[in-house]
């Protein structure tokens, strides 16, 4: 069928593409490089109960599951960018791979297809295929436990009745409670729509399942919070409520409030489904404007599966409608249903326009990454990154600490393997009186008059980064 050998091309073509961005792009800072750094940690200690932060300061920000998982690839396969991103493009590999299973049982190969290549091209899904985040985890855990309830009824496959407790585990040591509460929030509004739902939470085998979840998840809480006293009031109070509904919130360890203003998770989903989102617009009006499609429109409402769609795609947006810190990520659970939706009605009713719409769509978000490639490539200051800054001083002088005036970046500190230390910056010339040989200091480019005033005469600079100039204070 050469429809679908196009869509398999677009698919491995853009798939390509991200791997490539894998393994080139350097981690900019902060999310990136911070979280594949915990990791980092947690494989060089072996300590595989407790993220560190830093040196004596726990993560109590997340539960360990995208740490265990970065932490064995970087152990296995060296400390690399793609090593610390794969984890996460297999986890979003395993969230299209539900989407397809689903869209195919449900809607049929057609629906599929598009739902596949939908998703696939989105941008927030591009994104954080790959990327050193926790959100991949989560929605492949949400995505699990809501498909699993769905084919639990239609399939006679054992491992659907329980994948929905094993898709819970899975979310709740990405991401804690919110697992939950987005899953069971879809599964309990669908119930109450659809008598269907309610005979599915019948076949669920409950006395096992519960068991398997509980055995995967509590024993980790339970460990990491008398490893650390706090972990369990920090994660459940402050991450799960305060965060929630405090935008300003002051208690945050490990940066600051994401602070937006309240409904901002809406424009947040138009832009992580883009460009499909804008194309689901379109089709939208079009169908309003034309009875026939009208007419289809409201026949597709009353199916059992379009309801359940409904209730997943706008579980994330509406429940962080009233919170004002948030980030974009948040919605990534709710993209598959997204996906699935307007695969549905692609499959069943397209436009005239569909044809060209649909190539620029597909192409879209990875001729932009490609062409992020190219640029970093050429211009690798581009990012906030100190890769290349790091690199410079290990060929010069291996094992020797570098020390960034203001704090090492979390990118300094992954890429020189804790090698970089942070240095305030009246401590500056204490520390250059101090030396005994070479010293690698670090400069921030707005401030290097400041500074070099302190590290006086005789500093040999080197390479500069967006952010930072490399500097040797020769040995005195």
């Amino acid at each position: 069928m050469p429809a679908l050998r196009l869509i398999l091309l677009a698919l491995v073509a853009g798939q390509a593409i991200r791997l490539l961005a894998m393994a080139t792009v350097p981690f900019a800072d902060t999310s990136e490089p911070r979280y594949a750094e915990i990791a980092r940690l947690m494989a060089v200690s072996g300590d595989w109960v407790t993220p560190w932060f830093s040196a004596g300061v726990p993560f109590w920000g997340k539960p360990p599951l995208s740490f265990w998982t970065q932490a064995v690839a970087i152990d296995w396969l060296g400390l690399a960018e793609f090593s610390a991103r794969l984890p996460g493009w297999l986890a979003m590999i395993g969230v299209a791979a539900l989407l397809f299973q689903f869209g195919r049982q449900a809607m049929g190969p057609v629906s599929a297809w598009w739902a596949l290549v939908i998703f696939a091209t989105s941008l927030l899904p591009f994104v954080a295929s790959g990327a050193v985040l926790t959100d991949p985890f989560l929605a492949l855990g949400t995505t699990l436990t809501l498909v699993s309830f769905c084919l639990a009824g239609t399939s006679s496959h054992p491992f659907w009745r329980y994948g929905v407790f094993i898709g819970m585990a899975i979310g709740l040591l990405a991401k804690g409670p919110i697992a939950a509460v987005l899953s069971l929030g879809v599964l309990v509004a669908w119930m109450v729509w659809s008598a269907d739902a309610r005979a599915r939470w019948k076949l669920l085998l409950w006395p096992p399942g519960l068991a398997t979840t509980v055995v995967l998840v509590v024993p980790w809480y339970l460990l990491a919070e008398a490893k650390t006293p706090g972990f369990l009031q920090y994660f459940l109070v402050g991450e799960h409520f305060l965060r929630f509904t405090d935008p300003g919130w002051s208690g945050d360890l490990y940066g600051s409030a994401h602070e937006r203003a309240y409904g901002a998770i809406w424009v947040d989903t138009l832009l992580a489904g883009l460009p499909w989102s804008l194309v689901g617009c379109g089709w939208l009006l079009l169908a309003l404007y034309r009875a026939p499609s009208r007419a289809q429109l409201w026949a597709a409402l009353r199916r059992d599966e379009v309801r359940f769609l409904m209730l997943w795609a706008l579980a994330s947006p509406v429940l962080f409608t009233l919170s004002g810190n948030i980030l974009w990520t948040y919605v990534l659970p709710s993209m598959p249903a997204l996906a699935l939706l307007l695969g549905r009605a692609f499959a069943y009713s397209r436009p005239a326009w569909s044809r060209v719409v649909v190539g620029i769509s597909v192409a879209l978000v990875p001729t932009l990454f490609a062409a992020m490639i190219l640029i970093v490539a050429v211009h690798p200051n581009y990012l906030k990154t100190e890769k290349l800054l790091v690199r410079e001083a290990q060929e010069m002088a291996a094992a020797v600490p570098i020390y960034f005036v203001g704090g090492a970046p979390f990118s300094a500190r992954y890429y020189s393997e804790g090698a970089a230390k942070g240095v305030a910056l009246d401590e500056v010339s204490a520390l250059v009186r101090s030396r005994s040989g070479p010293l690698w200091v670090a400069v921030p480019r707005d401030r290097t008059a400041q500074v070099l005033a302190s590290l006086g005469d005789g500093m040999i600079e080197h390479r500069s980064s967006r952010r930072f100039t490399l500097y040797e204070v020769p040995a005195p």
